[in-house]
């Protein structure tokens, strides 16, 4: 639970919880928890999860105020302070005292920073698919990959979590027939990346989307990824196997490898 959108708590709490792979978790996320009302409301829910599971549930908390964090303490005995945890070293590492001032991390801190992000959503929105190829030069990636790849959720996750500007282009047989990038990928070479999927993934991937014609078949997906894979290659473009790799992972690997900042 959170006195703001609840973003960090969840992604922390999620995160601690993969280290016990062996339990199955069902989580709950409460933002915005930001005054006495707001936190008696949680407390009951949380009364309420106790009483239907029989057991306490493990309450992950970054709530700042000292009266909701006392009634959510009140209310189970597994309360983790993802925040507390942290601050009071913090304040002595740093000689100072923290503001105690809720939402910090997903208010607008910075205007600009925040249109930046914007501008890249848009960008990256409008640069979707090989929808738009015009000013691919204004990218700061360009993503290129057979169709089902990953392209479109590791764009739009680059634009709003590192405010790039991502495109992506969709390699298709078309592209294939010369052996060489397309003309619209040559122009900004400087800034290809490329994904690739084991085909058997693409495969069911594919089906799932359109499950008649030869787009989901085994055989065009192994043809498909084999001629793109060939293609990163000669051309000497870096690529990234997704098949078994998250979102947050291909990003990251994308920034990292291109120096993106």
């Amino acid at each position: 639970m959170s006195d703001r959108t609840g973003i960090t708590v969840e992604t922390l709490g999620q995160s601690l919880l993969t280290q016990f792979p062996d339990i199955e978790f069902v989580t709950r996320t409460l933002p915005f928890v930001t005054n006495q009302v707001a936190a008696q409301h949680a407390a009951d829910v949380i009364r309420a999860a106790r009483a239907e599971d029989g057991v306490p549930p493990l309450v992950f908390s970054t709530l700042t105020d000292p009266t909701t964090q006392y009634i959510i303490g009140s209310a189970n005995e597994y309360v983790f302070d993802l925040f507390g945890t942290f601050i009071e070293p913090l304040e002595d590492a740093l000689g100072t005292e923290s503001s105690h001032t809720a939402g910090r991390m997903h208010g607008i801190r910075d205007v600009t920073v925040y249109e930046r992000r914007l501008h890249a959503l848009n960008y990256s929105l409008a640069h979707d698919d090989g929808v738009s190829i015009r000013d691919l030069g204004e990218a700061d990636v360009v993503l290129a990959g057979v169709s089902r790849s990953g392209k479109t959720p590791t764009c739009l996750y680059l634009a709003m979590h590192y405010s790039l500007r991502a495109a992506n282009y969709p390699l298709t047989d078309d592209d294939f027939a010369t052996g060489k990038l397309p003309p619209p990928l040559a122009k900004c070479r400087p800034k290809l990346y490329g994904l690739t999927i084991v085909p058997e993934q693409l495969s069911r991937i594919r089906h799932e989307r359109r499950p008649h014609g030869i787009y989901s078949t085994i055989a065009q997906c192994r043809a498909e990824v084999a001629k793109a894979e060939a293609l990163f290659k000669a051309e000497n473009i870096p690529y990234l196997d997704t098949t078994t790799v998250s979102i947050e992972e291909i990003a990251s690997t994308i920034v990292r490898d291109m120096g993106l900042r």
